[in-house]
């Protein structure tokens, strides 16, 4: 299947999209398309792969489902268009920035240039019906996107996994933390961020690491 998608990523998973439930996976988000508001826009579905090719790749966040409202998502897990109003997770994920490295709270919330200096933003459902959360989980993208951890985590070396809230941890349970940097913590949405993701300091821990292994750290 010829699947539009950064050419390093469509080597590496040129295997992957040739497997029966990518095909069914494919029918499903098409037809999706064709009959209703999904988000993000179509040609965006794979934008977290185009913005940071396969050995580019230094950090992944992993968030679980697109935002759902008009205009919000951009490709990018946690991430939204420039000029739209932050997210409660987002404005949460830019407090902790603040209080860990001291950065200013951006005037925008398009993730972009993190993505554009290593960090895959990575969604483990990469597409989703206006106003219904979760509605594209199951058919899947899930094998999908556990396969794209599974090949960084085996194909690469010293990548810093971030996985805020119990999902995302589950997600990335079979990491060899001897290989790369796993970083843990509640998630950030108001429901579980005073739970221990506030104080958590997720950028420099992976700065940190980053230095210590050689690589030039993100410009958070």
């Amino acid at each position: 299947m010829n699947v539009k998608i950064e050419e390093s990523w469509k080597k590496v998973l040129t295997k992957e999209f040739e497997k029966d439930y990518f095909a069914r996976l494919t029918d499903f988000v098409k037809a999706e398309y064709k009959q209703g508001n999904i988000f993000p826009p179509g040609y965006e579905i794979f934008a977290a792969f185009d913005a940071t090719p396969f050995e580019a790749v230094k950090v992944v966040i992993i968030g679980q489902d697109p935002y759902h409202d008009v205009g919000q998502a951009n490709g990018l897990c946690f991430s939204v268009c420039e000029g739209v109003p932050f997210p409660p997770s987002l404005l949460n994920i830019f407090k902790e920035l603040h209080d860990d490295l001291g950065a200013e709270i951006p005037k925008d919330g398009d993730l972009t240039r993190w993505a554009r200096q290593g960090v895959l933003l990575l969604n483990s459902t990469l597409t989703v019906r206006a106003h219904q959360a979760g509605s594209h989980q199951g058919k899947g993208w899930e094998i999908f996107t556990d396969e794209v951890i599974m090949r960084l985590a085996r194909d690469r070396e010293n990548v810093v996994f971030i996985l805020w809230g119990a999902y995302a941890i589950k997600k990335g349970a079979f990491i060899d933390r001897s290989r790369h940097c796993v970083i843990t913590s509640p998630h950030p949405s108001p429901l579980s961020s005073y739970r221990g993701f506030f104080g958590s300091k997720p950028f420099s821990k992976a700065n940190q690491y980053l230095i210590e292994k050689g690589i030039k750290p993100i410009e958070w």
